[in-house]
């Protein structure tokens, strides 16, 4: 901008300087010719003089010498007297710097020249520096001769010069008069559009939040006045912007549903958090990419074209799959119409339905095992009572023979039905805990002694690798009682004859670990996500052979979360399973314990 000052200044003086040479050479030349003239005038009057003192004395050749020689020291001239035949009869001499032979020749030149002009002033310059004027001597009407008056240009020379430094003097004070004022009201003026200029680029770079100074007194005031209401104006606009903006992305990106926007050309413009971490993907593999370029499951491809073809919304249920697994997806495709049907683009959000097929199929596979759990002792309850009436009761050994039948069916039945209900306790919300602080390590000695039993009988070596010291931790005594006989019995039950089953623990800073690890048949890695389910069995003859009702896993999933505790599994195939829980010191669920 001071760039633009100094040229806008420097363009100013110089328009003012050409104005000013060209009004000192006009008042010059208006000078000068008004002073010539009144020069001439001067000599006019002064010739008339010298021409009426010749006729008084009685003409051209009886005038006074002496006298006209008095008139040219004191007019400063050199007179000549010239008669009608134009010879000269009368020169006063001086004016030493011209020869008088030249000076004479140039009266003669003029004689020649005059023409028919009866008085004239002339400037000889070429090195002569004269002023001639002269005029005829009359007398009664009779031409007699004439009266040449020259002079030296000095005097006008010194005119010249005192009217030129005059106008330089006068014309420079008001050049640079000129030149102060001239910057003061351009400072005055440009300043405020200065400011406002850097405004408007630190504006138009984004920095809404710049101003300038505010004068409300000249049109000035008006533009800066201006450019802050814009600004202003601006900064409101885009901090407007900005927050409905924010909103926008965080409800766009913390949505539960994956989301995918494709323009009008097929090109993939917008996808959310979920959807890059459910179909493990990155935004720089999508982003202004043709959808059917980088999306590998043809069903959603298949469904963007229908979506193009229709300009409908269509809802559908896919099943993709994502990575190891196969995942099922319900899919809301919205075409996106701008003003008089546009097309602008296609909208897809997918909605993650996995767990919700899982806890479907897990509520049929529930209603099925329960029909079929149940079924199983209630047919043989029957079928041993209807024989029975039939006549087999007659028969003592059968009698008691199948009165023991009906009465293991009964317990299995009770046994599952007690389950059940526990089972159903333990998942619903008000479930409490009865927290206290107890030994760990003397209770898995205490199952040990109840369980030694079950495992001798089978020839299996139960025992307990832990420490003798004493670890306290904060739980259910009875919970975990019933936790730790499962997974124990459980054990016992799936090792063959002559193995072993071994109870360790390992105390750390915060928590306990205890692991359960026998020589038993083992767990498929496929299956052991599922151990955990209800009815679930890894292997269903065994099970019921052993007498268990599919429920024991589900039961001590639920009681170590609800300790806020962790249970995991690792087994290999004719091997062995270990079961490994962690739980801490501290109970955190309560502020009390019981002592």
């Amino acid at each position: 901008m001071t760039r633009y000052r100094t040229r806008l200044l420097f363009g100013l003086i110089t328009l003012i300087f050409i104005v000013l040479i060209g009004l000192g050479l006009l008042l010059g030349q208006l000078f000068k010719s008004h002073y010539v003239n009144t020069y001439d005038s001067r000599l006019n009057k002064e010739s008339k003089i010298i021409s009426s003192f010749i006729m008084e004395s009685g003409g051209i050749h009886s005038f006074d010498e002496e006298k006209m020689n008095w008139f040219s020291e004191t007019l400063n001239s050199r007179i000549f007297i010239v008669d009608a035949k134009k010879e000269m009869i009368y020169d006063s001499g001086n004016m030493d710097d011209i020869p008088d032979k030249q000076h004479e020749n140039l009266i003669q030149e003029i004689l020649q020249n005059m023409g028919e002009e009866s008085e004239k002033a002339i400037e000889l310059g070429g090195g002569h520096n004269l002023h001639v004027h002269w005029t005829p001597i009359v007398d009664n009407g009779t031409l007699q001769g004439y009266l040449f008056v020259s002079t030296k240009l000095a005097e006008i020379q010194r005119a010249y010069q005192q009217i030129w430094w005059l106008l330089i003097f006068s014309l420079g004070a008001a050049l640079i008069v000129i030149i102060i004022l001239g910057s003061r009201i351009m400072v005055r003026y440009t300043k405020p559009i200065e400011s406002a200029t850097k405004v408007a680029i630190e504006l138009a770079k984004g920095n809404y939040r710049a101003r300038t100074y505010d004068d409300h007194v000249s049109e000035t005031g008006m533009l800066s006045s201006s450019i802050n209401i814009l600004a202003r104006n601006l900064q409101g606009m885009v901090k407007a912007n900005e927050i409905q903006q924010g909103r926008l992305s965080a409800l766009i990106e913390n949505m539960g549903s994956g989301l995918l926007l494709i323009d009008s050309k097929g090109q993939i413009i917008l996808l959310n958090r979920t959807f890059k971490e459910v179909f493990h993907v990155e935004s720089s593999d999508y982003i202004d990419k043709l959808y059917y370029q980088v999306i590998e499951h043809k069903e959603i491809s298949e469904l963007i074209e229908e979506i193009v073809m229709t300009e409908q919304k269509i809802k559908r249920q896919l099943h993709l799959p994502i990575g190891i697994e196969r995942r099922h997806f319900e899919v809301y495709g919205v075409p996106i119409l701008g003003v008089n049907e546009e097309w602008k683009g296609i909208l897809l959000v997918f909605h993650d339905i996995t767990e919700i097929k899982k806890l479907e199929q897990v509520r049929k596979d529930f209603v099925a095992n329960v029909s079929h759990e149940l079924k199983t002792p209630i047919t043989s309850i029957k079928g041993f009572t209807e024989t029975l009436l039939d006549g087999a009761k007659e028969d003592k050994e059968t009698l008691d023979q199948f009165l023991k039948i009906v009465l293991e069916e009964s317990d299995r039945l009770q046994s599952l039905i007690l389950d059940l209900l526990e089972l159903s306790k333990i998942e619903q919300q008000g479930f409490v805990l009865s927290i206290r602080k107890m030994n760990l390590v003397q209770l898995l000695q205490e199952l040990i002694i109840i369980l030694r039993r079950k495992a001798e009988k089978k020839g299996i070596e139960l025992v307990f690798e832990g420490t003798e010291k004493e670890i306290l931790i904060e739980a259910d005594y009875d919970r975990l009682k019933q936790v730790f006989i499962n997974i124990i019995s459980n054990a016992i039950s799936y090792t063959l004859i002559g193995g072993k089953v071994a109870i360790s623990i390992a105390e750390s800073q915060k928590s306990v670990s205890v692991s359960i690890k026998d020589t038993g048949i083992g767990i498929a890695q496929e299956e052991i996500p599922r151990i955990f389910e209800r009815f679930y069995r890894v292997d269903k003859a065994r099970s019921r052979d052993s007498g268990g009702t599919g429920l024991g896993l589900a039961i001590v999933k639920h009681l170590i979360e609800a300790h806020h505790g962790k249970i995991s599994v690792k087994s290999t195939v004719g091997e062995g399973t270990m079961f490994t829980i962690e739980l801490n010191k501290v109970f955190s669920g309560r502020t009390e314990v019981e002592a």
